[in-house]
């Protein structure tokens, strides 16, 4: 018995097809596809024998295994031959303890998982990894593919603009024109892809690239596809690794198209499945408010759902109203007593800018999960020796305007608690130091 692995109708018709098909959606049933492994063949080897040798290949150079998604490729991608992987050694990103922020709201054990750190600056390097190094290994076995495309609000057409450049394959990008921070704007430009400025949202460029993948064999790179769960499902196996293979309390993780938190969930199931850990954290899923449909069903118990039209947000990312994985999201956070949580424009930029003073350098979606962070804490269901991990998706790096335009106090509806300026002073010491101790003084008080 081989480790293998396969696409799977999520409903009841549990039609099945191989990972190398080109299919998003299960043909009898129109329901969203995972991908499920031979779990029979995994649980053959012990669970210390699989710490052992994820430890081993953690962040060393032989290949693909120095990734953080490649060296569990058995739970990840078996399929794919390692001289087809497409690895920029994405993974193995900073757990950072977040000491003096955790003191200010009561908490002693707060990490932050910062995915930033990886490759092309968000978490969604842990996914595209694997979907495009399926394509490759499909185009070496003689697919068409002609090229790879998804629609994006910025770090989804980042990381495959990249992952495309380095396996020399055409990727496509469908942006929601003007609603792109320029710095992400500039990152799939720079990586060669075709970058088309569409005069919609993020809804409206999901709709069209879905046709243009439909009717033209190209290979659609949104997280419908669940490849890209498979990847995204490590930043949970790698947060446990970090902790020496102890689970964390609480999780929490901000949600858009809600493929992040169907990853993170099903990586903790399959780690408890196969006994490498014997409980499951609980998940919290952040949302902006004007981007709430999961937030909004959370209120009815999951009873009912209905899509909205997504409002402009400073979360740029997850200003989405009709998220993809809406069911995969929901049956993952009935499993793990899940919370979600809206935050305000106010709330997630402050909390960004409150985090960042404490060292950090927070995007505007990790604000987000900072919001509900703060919030669960203060109500005391998230306890003060509980071990909480907060996703950080993307780097802060990616989003000058929202720092700048925070600290200069020109958002309009946010009053920016923490904005810190320059002082223009002239070049003379006397004023210099009589201003310092001046601004010292302020501090101390």
């Amino acid at each position: 018995m081989e480790y293998r692995a396969w696409f799977q109708c999520i409903g009841e018709c549990g039609e099945k097809h191989e990972l190398d098909e080109i299919i998003y959606k299960c043909q009898s049933c129109g329901g969203l596809l995972e991908v499920r492994h031979n779990i029979k063949r995994l649980k053959r080897r012990k669970p210390s024998s699989w710490k052992k040798l994820f430890d081993d290949r953690y962040l060393r150079t032989e290949w693909p295994y120095g990734s953080g998604v490649w060296g569990k490729k058995e739970m990840v991608c078996p399929v794919v031959d390692n001289d087809n992987v497409v690895s920029l050694f994405e993974g193995g990103t900073n757990l950072l303890w977040a000491e003096r922020l955790g003191d200010e709201i009561g908490l002693e054990d707060l990490w932050i998982k910062q995915c930033g750190n990886s490759h092309s600056g968000s978490f969604k390097d842990l996914g595209m990894t694997v979907l495009v190094s399926m394509v490759k290994h499909m185009r070496a076995k003689g697919n068409w593919i002609p090229a790879v495309a998804c629609a994006s609000t910025g770090d989804t057409s980042a990381s495959l603009a990249a992952y495309c450049a380095a396996a020399s394959i055409p990727a496509i990008v469908f942006l929601p024109k003007g609603k792109v921070s320029s710095s992400q704007l500039i990152q799939p430009i720079a990586n060669g892809a075709l970058t088309l400025s569409l005069e919609t949202d993020f809804d409206g460029c999901m709709k069209v690239v879905q046709e243009v993948c439909a009717k033209n064999n190209i290979y659609l790179a949104n997280s419908m596809n669940s490849l890209r769960i498979e990847g995204q499902k490590t930043v949970g196996i790698e947060v446990v690794q970090q902790f020496d293979w102890e689970v964390p309390d609480v999780v929490i993780i901000p949600g858009g198209n809600l493929g992040n938190v169907t990853a993170l969930g099903k990586g903790f199931l399959m780690m408890h499945e196969l006994g490498i850990i014997d409980r499951l954290p609980r998940i919290v899923c952040a949302q902006s408010a004007r981007a709430n449909p999961l937030y909004q069903s959370y209120l009815t118990g999951f009873r009912e759902y209905h899509p909205i039209k997504a409002k402009k947000t400073l979360a740029s990312a997850i200003q989405i109203g009709s998220p993809v994985s809406i069911n995969k999201a929901i049956d993952i956070l009935k499993q793990f007593d899940g919370i979600v949580e809206q935050a305000t424009e106010d709330e997630l930029a402050n909390a960004a800018s409150r985090a960042d003073r404490t060292g950090l350098f927070s995007c505007p979606h990790t604000g987000v999960a900072l919001t509900a962070l703060f919030k669960l804490a203060e109500r005391k269901i998230i306890g003060p020796k509980d071990r909480v991990v907060v996703i950080s998706t993307a780097d802060g790096l990616k989003f000058p305007d929202f720092k700048i335009k925070y600290h200069q106090n020109k958002m309009k509806g946010i009053e920016a608690r923490y904005s810190n300026l320059p002082v223009d002073l002239p070049a003379k010491y006397e004023i210099v130091r009589d201003a310092i101790f001046r601004i010292l003084d302020k501090t101390l008080k």
